[in-house]
């Protein structure tokens, strides 16, 4: 009997890994490079916004433009980082940090994005 349920086991692991790779098939554009790249793009944003706000004193449309961006980036990167985290193309922990903190500072998810890489690439990748 025991040997049974370790081979339901294995095969539960082998459909999971199958449902993994269709579910990341269909993901289409969303993929963990392009995301962690609009991240970083958002990030870049977000700070000029800050330095057209705080210290270069509010020059409009610039400020503005730059609002708007960062308010419509916040958006699209929500909903596409919780798409990606259904299909499981990135972790749950990871959507959070865009969908929730990426409102106060897109850093959040941006740190997320690279310890996430580091994670998946493994202690071997530490090392070089």
């Amino acid at each position: 009997m025991a040997g049974r349920g370790g081979r339901g086991l294995a095969a539960h692991g082998v459909l999971a890994l199958a449902v993994t790779a269709q579910l990341r098939a269909a993901a289409g554009p969303l993929t963990f490079t392009r995301l962690k790249w609009m991240s970083f793009t958002h990030s870049c944003v977000y700070t000029a916004l800050l330095i057209s706000a705080f210290a270069a004193g509010k020059p409009e449309p610039l400020t503005f433009i730059l609002g708007l961006t960062h308010g419509l980036l916040w958006i699209f990167m929500s909903l596409a980082c919780i798409t990606a985290a259904r299909l499981r193309v990135v972790s749950l922990r990871l959507a959070v940090a865009v969908a929730v903190l990426g409102g106060i500072g897109p850093f959040f998810g941006s740190y997320e994005f690279v310890r996430e890489e580091r994670q998946r690439a493994g202690p071997r990748a530490a090392l070089k």
